[in-house]
């Protein structure tokens, strides 16, 4: 069975929620609408307090290339522009709306009906993707337009949708799988038209034979899409981890990119989007989130509005579990601790994972014995015992020699370090500032105009 060809390990799964269908969430009195829900330049809000607003309509607009549109989750009036905590208490830009009704926007497809047939051209997929906001909903907040893009010169020959989802206790997209299953269909057909290739891989852990086995049999109905099992191994939905396990192909260290070796990869989610986007041109304002740990009572997948509080899904999957608590947004892998529950459902939010117990406090750490265990674990074959002790004592030079900026910080080398280092929280800190080093410099060297 396909799979990569180095590090990974195997937590486990703790799928939780795998059987739980797709709940609708009721609507917030209140919606939080942050303006940066993706990598690149925060939107510019068209709206100012007092505004009436529908749902779906835009009130703030992509600053750049890099960036995307934002629109109204509910409909109501405005009651703030300003600055507001997210979940890690950091302050940034947030549109407030009091919620009145339930009023969309006009020219949306609200209608359950399958659209399958697309006779658009390339450029107004592209076009309609960019208009509705749509980004990378595995986590990665990548404005999708952007992705889709193709660099002169560069060639797409692969379309991989990612329906992996091996961050252990997630089950978002499974359940997008086998409750959207037509419209994930079409939406790679859309890709593959507005990509210009012939063939798409739908690469699916196996254990998610039922998501297998269906979309198998959807797929006999859609000329080129084949599902391709993939082996267990975590993390197996990493893009260049998914890359390396369908095509063979090796993406090479920053700057290199996924198109590069003629890969586009877009994840089930957002495959999904996309048909929304195309076919019924319906803005990116919702998406199913898995609320779910050991201690919860309901672990369970609902249907969002951006814009919801944290709280008010925990409190509908059955409140937190007495005792010591952590809320990640996220799975146990790659999730951020959150300190503000109070903080928005965001485009980026698959899941929140609480944990309890044990599994909420930090052992002691103690010292490294040189087992390289995380070296082993490293699916970028790095090193991360060094690169955690160079950004550690602050050694920006090194480290960037080092390659930090390869790291797609998975957690394995954290997972597995019998010394219970914090390894990836060092890195992820040497990471971004070498990344901060990067960019002034190449702003310094950039001639004037």
């Amino acid at each position: 069975m396909k799979t990569f060809p180095i590090g990974g390990v195997h937590p486990s799964d703790n799928k939780l929620s795998r059987g739980a269908a797709v709940e609708r969430f009721a609507l917030p009195d209140v919606a939080q609408v942050p303006l940066s829900q993706h990598i690149g330049a925060p939107a510019v809000a068209k709206v100012a307090k007092g505004d009436k607003v529908l749902v779906g309509q835009l009130i703030a607009e992509a600053a750049s290339f890099m960036s995307a549109n934002i629109h109204a989750p509910v409909s109501g009036t405005v009651t703030a522009v300003d600055m507001q905590p997210n979940g890690q208490g950091v302050r940034q830009m947030m549109i407030t709306i009091k919620r009145e009704g339930d009023d969309w926007a006009p020219g949306i497809d609200l209608s359950n009906d399958l659209v399958r047939e697309c006779n658009l051209t390339p450029a107004e997929i592209l076009d309609r993707i960019k208009a509705a906001g749509v980004v990378g909903m595995g986590g990665a907040t990548f404005p999708t337009h952007v992705k889709l893009s193709i660099p002169a010169g560069k060639k797409a020959e692969y379309l991989i949708i990612n329906g992996v989802e091996c961050e252990p206790y997630l089950t978002s997209d499974h359940r997008t799988m086998l409750e959207k299953g037509e419209e994930l269909m079409v939406g790679a057909t859309i890709l593959m038209r507005l990509l210009g290739v012939k063939r798409a891989h739908i690469g699916i852990e196996n254990n998610k034979p039922d998501a297998i086995a269906f979309l198998r049999e959807l797929s006999k109905h859609y000329a080129g899409v084949e599902v391709v099992p993939l082996k267990v191994r975590y993390p197996q939905g990493g893009e260049k981890q998914l890359i390396a396990a369908i095509t063979g192909r090796q993406v090479p260290p920053p700057p290199g990119l996924p198109i590069d070796v003629g890969a586009v990869v877009c994840n089930a989610s957002t495959t999904v989007a996309v048909y929304e986007a195309v076919q019924k041109r319906k803005p990116l304002v919702e998406r199913i989130v898995t609320v779910t740990g050991r201690g919860m009572k309901k672990p369970s997948n609902f249907l969002v509005r951006m814009g919801t509080p944290v709280a008010s899904l925990l409190e509908a999957a059955g409140g937190l579990p007495d005792g010591d608590v952590k809320v990640l947004n996220g799975g146990p892998m790659m999730g951020r601790a959150m300190v503000n529950l109070a903080s928005p459902v965001t485009k980026g939010c698959s899941g929140i994972t609480v944990l309890n117990g044990v599994g909420a406090r930090r052992a002691p750490e103690s010292a490294c014995i040189k087992c390289a265990k995380c070296v082993q674990a490293c699916p970028m074959g790095l090193e991360p015992y060094l690169i955690s002790k160079l950004a550690r004592k602050q050694m920006w030079e090194r480290l960037e020699n080092e390659e930090v900026t390869s790291c797609i910080e998975c957690g394995c080398c954290q997972f597995t370090c019998p010394a219970d280092l914090p390894l990836l929280d060092y890195i992820r800190q040497g990471k971004q500032r070498v990344m901060g080093i990067i960019r002034a410099r190449a702003a310094a060297n950039a001639p004037r105009k």
